[in-house]
C-alpha cells in the first residue's frame, strides 16, 4: 500500500469532502467517494504513487469513484422498476395463452413426427440449432439446395399443420408467403 497516498488522504481528509460535496452535490455520495478512494489506495503498490501534486490525484481518484457508483447504481433497478417488471410477468401468465401454447407445442411435434427422418433432422438443425445449411448439407451426403429443398417442405408441412403461413426469410421472393 502506498502509505504517503493514505497520509496525504487522512491530511486532507476534510478538504476533500468539503470539495467533493460541492462536486457531488452531496455529502453522503462525497464520503462514499472517499471510502472508495481509501480502498483503492490500500490496493495500491508504492510504486504507483505519482510524482507531481498527490492531492490532484487523489481528488481526481475521488471524483472517478463516485463517477464508477453513479454508474454501478444506474445498473441497479428501482423497487418501482421491479414491481412493473413483476406485474408484467404475472400479466402475461394468462391461463388461456399457456393452454394454446401448449396445444401448439403438442401440434409442432405431432408435425415433426410426421415429417420424413432427413426433413426432420434438417429442420431442427436449421432452426433449433441454427446450424449453417452448408454444414447440414455435408452431414447429410446432399447439395445445399437439397437441403434448402427439404427445410422449406418441411417449414410447410409444419405450418399447415399448425394453421400459420411460412414467410421465406431469404432469396428471391423473400418476405412474402411460400
Amino acid at each position: 500500500m502506498s502509505a504517503g497516498l493514505r497520509t496525504l488522504l487522512l491530511d486532507h481528509y476534510e478538504e476533500f469532502r468539503r470539495r467533493l460535496r460541492r462536486r457531488l452535490g452531496s455529502d453522503d455520495l462525497a464520503l462514499e467517494a472517499l471510502q472508495e478512494t481509501w480502498l483503492r489506495v490500500e490496493r495500491m503498490r508504492e510504486s504507483a504513487q505519482p510524482d507531481r501534486n498527490p492531492v490532484a490525484y487523489l481528488f481526481r481518484m475521488a471524483v472517478n469513484a463516485a463517477t464508477d457508483q453513479r454508474v454501478a447504481q444506474a445498473r441497479v433497478l428501482t423497487g418501482m422498476e421491479i414491481e412493473a417488471l413483476m406485474d408484467e410477468v404475472a400479466d402475461g401468465q394468462d391461463p388461456a395463452r399457456i393452454a394454446l401454447g401448449q396445444a401448439d407445442i403438442a401440434a409442432l411435434a405431432e408435425a415433426l413426427q410426421e415429417l420424413p427422418r432427413r426433413q426432420r433432422a434438417i429442420l431442427l438443425a436449421a432452426r433449433v440449432e441454427q446450424e449453417p445449411l452448408d454444414l447440414i448439407a455435408r452431414r447429410h451426403g446432399v447439395s445445399l439446395r437439397m437441403i434448402g429443398k427439404d427445410l422449406k417442405k418441411a417449414l410447410q408441412h409444419c405450418a399447415t399443420r399448425l394453421d400459420r403461413r411460412v414467410v421465406q426469410r431469404f432469396g428471391p421472393g423473400a418476405g412474402k408467403q411460400s
